[in-house]
């Protein structure tokens, strides 16, 4: 193989094979150079890679497709490419406080030949690619390794220098980006890479020099802008604290996992979402957030393991099972849930809730609620745990001689006898209802858990006294919404809902919809609707042009009165 690099809108490196005369681009800057390739020996370019969507990377991208390039895009910012005049009509532009750099994507939609997946290898052309996760320019960047080569994109420009100042800071407050480039700078080294080859900037040499000297300077200007430094590469260094000597607690995100050890030497995890994250997530397009697998290294390094078999979560929010996809395609880890979660997981689109991730999660096993099931030489039992919300189950086990009961997100704060600092964690949003807390304190009650575990606060160790606040505390929770709350609001009755709540539909082909209460379904003009049975339709949509979130809503009447179009849902419509 032989490497050319080419200056252009960024640089654009040219990996060569003399024997057919074809190459393979990192990055296609403006395009411009496809006119030289003779001087570089090459009669056509097979395939580009590029490290992210930034349009001095992209621009060429429709030069290089009309000549029958194969197009290969990071996973996590293929919309920005393949999807770009959808990203351009959404992009907020008014009152944003969004400062990721997504403006700079590239105009115009491009068709991409496949997406390049994080910890992957894949042949690409006439070489071999293993794809990093680097966030930090962007969420979504990536680095290639070839041959011992790391091409970095605007990961590092130089040693000790960054490329853009304006990537660092992803929120109006933060300095994400900076945090986040410290962290996969430093993961980067673990490669030994024999030389960085970045977007814009020059090839480095000495890596270890050139990363140490970078991080010492992100750290010089996260400490200004922030007051203190990230602290970020001391918890990718040491990402566990241990609860027991088979239970670990994960001190590297927002959202805390837990890892139990098996003496199989492998290892089930308690929820995981943005590992070693900078913030707790905000929700937003795809490619604003980015699941990676920092702290697993830790693993194998400090206690042996050599895989992850199962994770279970506690709830379906993204920032509990964001990675859990990443975890099955690069582990083979099988997801188990409680019947309730695992059908949130699998089936998003059916639900209008908060904190939903993106893509279906599969699940490998459906827990019934009250039962246990075995793993190594562990029995877990899931429990339904109404209050945060309605989808959620408390994972309770034995370990090291101790009874732990893992709860997610049901309560925040802290607590000491005589010095109540606990907080009921309700969000009306999550299907919460008034006597939730209710029922999970006298779940507490029956189970006599000696720890219990939470998703975003310090291990509580159960005492009697305690488990009687939490029983205080849950008749409250109930006592505060009869006092303020008429009997017939949503919060006693009910939330009325359309499931599913988002669907893909083809002009002229029926698809079925339930509400889940007896109720008229009203449809736009034209289309037709059929009733199957009291919460049961079939809806055959009728359009001249494709529609994009078109409106069907549940009529509810109620002991004789009519109460409204209590629910919707959205429907986008094809042709065909």
């Amino acid at each position: 193989m032989i490497m050319h690099t080419i200056e252009d809108t960024c640089l654009v490196y040219l990996l060569v094979d003399p024997s057919s005369r074809t190459a393979v681009a990192i990055d296609a800057g403006s395009g411009r150079w496809l006119d030289r390739l003779p001087s570089y020996g090459v009669d056509s370019v097979t395939d580009v890679l590029v490290t992210h969507h930034h349009r001095d990377q992209v621009e060429g991208l429709p030069l290089l497709a009309a000549t029958g390039t194969r197009i290969w895009v990071p996973q996590n910012e293929a919309e920005l490419i393949a999807d770009a005049d959808h990203h351009w009509q959404r992009r907020n532009v008014v009152n944003n406080y969004d400062l990721h750099t997504d403006r700079s994507s590239i105009l115009s939609s491009v068709p991409v030949t496949g997406v390049m997946k994080d910890y992957s290898t894949a042949q690409i052309g006439h070489v071999s690619v293993r794809t990093l996760p680097t966030p930090g320019h962007t969420p979504g960047s990536v680095t290639y390794l070839i041959d011992g080569y790391a091409f970095t994109g605007d990961l590092i420009h130089s040693p000790g220098k960054v490329w853009s100042g304006a990537a660092l800071q992803w929120s109006y407050v933060g300095m994400e980006g900076a945090a986040m480039t410290l962290a996969s700078l430093a993961q980067l080294l673990d490669h030994s890479p024999r030389a960085l080859l970045p977007s814009h900037g020059s090839r480095m040499d000495d890596p270890a020099a050139a990363v140490q000297a970078t991080c010492a300077a992100l750290q010089d200007l996260i400490t200004v802008r922030l007051g203190t430094p990230s602290g970020l590469l001391d918890k990718l260094e040491s990402p566990y604290v241990e609860l027991s000597p088979h239970l670990l607690m994960n001190r590297t995100s927002e959202s805390r996992s837990y890892v139990l050890l098996s003496d199989s030497g492998t290892a089930l995890l308690i929820d995981y979402g943005y590992d070693l994250t900078t913030s707790i997530p905000t929700g937003g397009p795809r490619h604003v957030v980015r699941p990676w697998l920092p702290s697993l290294r830790a693993l194998q390094r400090d206690y042996g393991i050599e895989r992850v078999e199962v994770a279970i979560p506690t709830h379906y929010h993204d920032d509990h099972v964001a990675a859990f996809n990443l975890m099955r395609e690069v582990h083979g880890t099988e997801v188990w849930a409680s019947g309730p979660v695992a059908h949130v997981l699998e089936n998003p689109t059916d639900y209008d809730l908060p904190c939903l991730w993106y893509e279906p999660i599969p699940c490998a096993q459906h827990v019934v609620n009250g039962s246990a099931i075995k793993w190594r030489e562990y029995e877990l039992s899931l429990y339904d745990l109404p209050g945060h919300t309605l989808y959620a189950s408390a994972i309770g086990f034995e370990v090291d001689g101790q009874r732990v009961l893992a709860t997610g997100d049901q309560q925040t704060g802290s607590w000491e006898p005589g010095r109540s600092a606990e907080i009921p964690n309700f969000q009306y949003a999550n299907a919460f209802a008034a006597e939730d807390y209710v029922a999970s304190a006298a779940l507490y009650q029956r189970l006599q858990p000696e720890l219990m575990i939470s998703g975003h606060w310090d291990p509580r160790p159960v005492t009697p006294s305690y488990l009687d606040e939490l029983t205080r505390l849950g008749d409250e929770v109930a006592r505060v919404h009869r006092a303020l709350l008429p009997p017939d609001d949503p919060v006693f009755t009910g939330t009325v809902r359309i499931s599913p709540y988002r669907m893909d539909a083809v002009n002229g082909q029926p698809f079925t919809v339930r509400v889940n209460a007896p109720a008229d379904l009203v449809v736009p003009a034209g289309w037709e609707c059929r009733r199957v049975s009291a919460q049961e339709f079939v809806v055959i949509p009728q359009v001249t042009a494709p529609v994009r979130r078109a409106r069907i809503a549940a009529g509810i009447t109620r002991d004789g009165i009519y109460l409204g179009q209590l629910a919707e849902a959205l429907v986008d419509v094809r042709l065909s």
